[in-house]
C-alpha cells in the first residue's frame, strides 16, 4: 500500500472517530451546512425538471389541438352537407305542395310529368317528358305548372313525350293582354349568339294600343287552338310602335331552364 492510501485511511478512521465524538445536535448542524451548500444546484435541477415536463405537456397539448381542430372540420363539413340536403327537401316539399295544391284547383284533367332530358342544343328548343300515350297524352296538348305555360306536346310514344317550348320559334300562340282588347299571335325569339335567355315576342298589336311593362300575357283560347284561354304566357317588357302595327317583347312566365316536373291537360275535369 503507497503513502497516499495510508494517509486516505487515516484521515478517513480519524473523521469516523471525530464525528462519534460529536452530539447530535452538531451532526445534524453540519447536515444543515452541507444541504445548504447544495440547495442552490438541487433547485436548478428542480426547475430544469418542470421546464421540460411542462414543454412536454404543451406539446402534448398541441398535438389535442390538431387532433380537435381536424375533428371539429370533419363535423362542419358534415353539417353543411345535412343543412344543404335539408334545403333541397324543404324546397322540394314545397314545390310538391305547390304542384298539388294547383291540380285540385284546376278546371282540367292534369296528367304530371317529370322532364327526363333537354334539348343538347339550346335550352328554349324542346324537352322530354316521361309521359306518353299510355297515360293519355297526346301530340298538341298544353305542357303548364303552377307558374304558367311551359310549352305543348308534339311527338308522342308509349310512355314518353317531346314538348316544345314557347321560346321555341316554331310554338305560336293566340294571346291576349290582360285588361286591354289586344290580341296578337306569341312565338319565341331567335336566340342571339352568347345568349341564354328565351325571350317571347307578340306581334300583331294596334299600333296605338296602351301597352305598358308588366301586363300579364294570356293565352286567348282561340277556336280549334291548342291551349285554353287564361293560361299565363309571361309579362311584357317592352311595347314597340311600328309602322303598320305595334311589337311586345314578352319574358316568359317561368325560367324554363330550371323547371323539373310539369303538367299535361289531357282535357276537362
Amino acid at each position: 500500500m503507497n503513502r497516499l492510501n495510508i494517509a486516505l485511511v487515516v484521515g478517513l478512521v480519524a473523521v469516523g472517530i471525530y464525528l462519534s465524538t460529536l452530539s447530535s445536535e452538531s451532526v445534524g448542524s453540519m447536515k444543515a451546512s452541507f444541504m445548504s451548500l447544495l440547495s442552490p444546484f438541487l433547485r436548478t435541477g428542480t426547475a430544469m425538471q418542470q421546464n421540460i415536463g411542462s414543454f412536454g405537456q404543451r406539446l402534448k397539448t398541441l398535438d389535442e389541438l390538431d387532433v380537435e381542430n381536424t375533428r371539429l372540420k370533419i363535423e362542419n363539413r358534415v353539417l353543411r352537407t345535412e343543412n344543404s340536403l335539408m334545403r333541397e327537401t324543404q324546397a322540394e316539399n314545397q314545390r310538391l305542395r305547390l304542384a298539388l295544391d294547383f291540380r285540385a284547383r284546376s278546371s282540367h284533367k292534369l296528367v304530371a310529368a317529370r322532364i327526363i332530358s333537354r334539348d343538347s342544343s339550346t335550352w328554349w328548343s324542346t324537352i322530354r317528358i316521361n309521359r306518353g300515350f299510355e297515360d293519355g297524352v297526346e301530340a298538341d296538348q298544353p305542357v303548364v305548372t303552377d307558374g304558367g305555360l311551359v310549352g305543348k306536346t308534339t311527338t308522342v310514344s308509349k310512355n314518353e313525350a317531346i314538348v316544345v317550348l314557347v321560346t321555341d320559334e316554331s310554338c305560336r300562340i293566340g294571346a291576349k293582354i290582360e285588361g286591354t282588347r289586344e290580341q296578337g299571335i306569341v312565338t319565341g325569339l331567335r336566340i342571339q349568339e352568347n345568349t341564354s335567355e328565351g325571350m317571347l315576342q307578340m306581334n300583331f298589336l294596334s299600333k296605338n294600343a296602351e301597352i305598358t311593362s308588366g301586363m300579364d300575357v294570356l293565352t286567348a283560347g282561340v277556336a280549334h287552338g291548342s291551349f285554353p284561354p287564361g293560361i299565363l304566357i309571361g309579362k311584357v317588357r317592352e311595347f314597340h310602335r311600328r309602322a303598320l302595327d305595334g311589337q311586345a317583347f314578352v319574358e316568359p312566365a317561368m325560367d324554363l331552364s330550371i323547371i323539373e316536373d310539369v303538367f299535361v291537360l289531357v282535357g276537362k275535369k
